[in-house]
């Protein structure tokens, strides 16, 4: 049966090329822009996940409003001329030792990073910057972040537990004009400026926080806030990521503190992996479309040419089932084929994407390059794509000349 139905997929030459050339473009457009894309997906993960807290506890912050004065009985004659502002937060984490505990009896909890983290301004003769410090013990924070895989000088280890060493961002020692061993000054506003030695530098390849983050010892961080043993954030590393905002959900019910899930502080991004699945998901449909009424023409003209093939094979014996095995399985070869190339033609083709250079830094991966996925679903996601198409719009025109009888194609005159 195989074998006439490849006779018939020969006979008619052209039209199975246009097919198979229209299953092996959409395949290999898949394939390609679906590694594009996640790869891009993968390297914004990567940062996302890995390179910040799985979940962050940081001080509670409460506005304060007319409401809530109001609630009290001795003020129900007040009438405020001017509603009260401002703010009633702790600039601290009230009671550290018992999220200690909590997270220490945790299963789900890899590790975690007491830090304090400040705005702060940097000064260098006369270059000043505003950005921020992260307090943490080094120990503790190469565990919860790969913050030491993007060390380009030093390591991260040599800020040590005190001595005002500090680690800062590549484009930041640029825009303050220092570099390695060389001491800058740092001040909160509040306190006297001090001066830190730079033991180190990182690049995360994400601008905002080359340019304006600086990491040094959480006894350092607390002198320099001059707040001695207090904390502003425990950042929190899970075995399961995606456990992340379950995780929250539950600490928020009893916690006094703001607990914040990675999914919560990157939604924005997250809606724009949504956008691009949706976009996937459409051509998908488009790959389906075009390549299924392609294969459904091309099928419906070989059985109306074939009618009086179908009668012969009929009065030899053929069953109906035979028949429809016949144009079913051409339907299937075209989609066989056209994948199988497409999935080639597609890995070349995100090869040679990986080749293009990038501007270092940005969505790149070793050797400045584009990142893309090779990840094994997409390839076969592409060829149960072209399996699906086939199979379904070859049902019709097979089913059609399975019902098809010797005597009605001799009187219709079929050729």
């Amino acid at each position: 049966m195989m074998f006439l139905s490849l006779r018939h997929l020969l006979a008619r030459k052209k039209q199975s090329i246009l097919i198979l050339l229209g299953i092996t473009i959409g395949t290999a457009a898949y394939v390609a822009i679906s590694g594009m894309m996640l790869g891009f997906q993968s390297y914004m993960l990567e940062q996302l996940v890995n390179n910040e807290a799985h979940i962050r506890i940081s001080s509670r912050e409460d506005i304060l409003t007319a409401e809530e004065m109001s609630a009290y009985p001795s003020s129900k004659h007040v009438f405020w001329l001017i509603p009260p502002s401002g703010r009633k937060d702790s600039s601290r984490i009230e009671y550290p030792l018992g999220w200690f505990n909590k997270l220490d009896r945790d299963p789900d909890v890899a590790a975690y990073s007491p830090q304090v983290v400040s705005q702060v301004i940097f000064a260098q003769a006369k270059v000043t910057k505003a950005g921020r410090i992260i307090g943490s013990q080094y120990e503790r924070q190469i565990k919860v972040t790969n913050i030491q895989n993007y060390m380009k000088q030093g390591s991260f280890k040599d800020m040590g537990n005190s001595g005002n060493r500090i680690i800062i961002g590549t484009k930041l020692m640029e825009q303050l004009g220092t570099r390695l061993s060389e001491t800058i000054l740092i001040s909160t506003g509040s306190e006297a400026p001090q001066a830190f030695k730079i033991v180190g530098a990182f690049e995360t390849g994400i601008r905002p926080i080359d340019e304006g983050t600086a990491f040094m010892s959480l006894v350092d961080a607390q002198k320099l806030r001059g707040t001695p043993s207090e904390i502003t954030d425990i950042a929190v590393k899970l075995y399961n990521p995606d456990l992340a905002q379950i995780k929250a959900d539950d600490w928020k019910i009893t916690a006094r503190d703001k607990v914040l899930a990675w999914q919560e502080s990157s939604a924005s991004i997250l809606s724009v992996f949504k956008t691009q699945d949706i976009v996937r998901n459409s051509m998908t449909i488009a790959i389906i479309v075009v390549a299924g009424f392609g294969i459904y023409n091309i099928l419906s003209i070989l059985v109306n040419q074939k009618k009086r093939d179908i009668a012969i094979l009929r009065s030899m014996g053929f069953t109906p089932n035979d028949i429809v095995k016949l144009f079913f399985n051409q339907g299937l070869v075209l989609g066989l084929i056209g994948g199988v190339i497409g999935l080639f033609a597609g890995n070349l083709i995100c090869h040679i994407m990986a080749q293009i250079e990038v501007v270092p830094g940005r969505m790149s991966g070793p050797g400045n390059t584009m990142i893309i996925s090779f990840d094994s679903i997409i390839y076969v996601k592409a060829f149960g794509i072209a399996m699906l198409s086939s199979v379904f719009s070859s049902i019709i025109p097979a089913r059609e000349a399975g019902k098809m009888e010797p005597m009605e194609i001799i009187r219709s005159g079929g050729q």
